[in-house]
């Protein structure tokens, strides 16, 4: 089984709205905490026919077609387990 991870952040210097009222509120709950950056994780099972290269491939162009935004946000793929 092929089960790949993506994380998308918002890259440097784009603002996070989510990450600064998160940061807010942790503050104001009494939590001392410097900054938070907000993310999406998506985890895609490829199952049992699909080699660990052919998913990386194809979550390469998932990544650059709907699963991020290359103008504000960068992502990462690894291979779970």
């Amino acid at each position: 089984m092929v089960v790949v991870e993506v994380k998308i952040e918002l890259k440097k210097g784009v603002a996070d709205p989510e990450g600064m009222n998160t940061k807010k509120a942790l503050n104001l709950l009494g939590w001392d905490v410097n900054d938070v950056k907000s993310g999406k994780l998506y985890e895609i099972d490829f199952g049992e026919d699909v080699t660990e290269e052919e998913a990386l491939e194809e979550v390469e162009l998932m990544c650059k077609r709907i699963l991020s935004n290359p103008v504000i946000q960068t992502y990462q793929i690894s291979i779970e387990g």
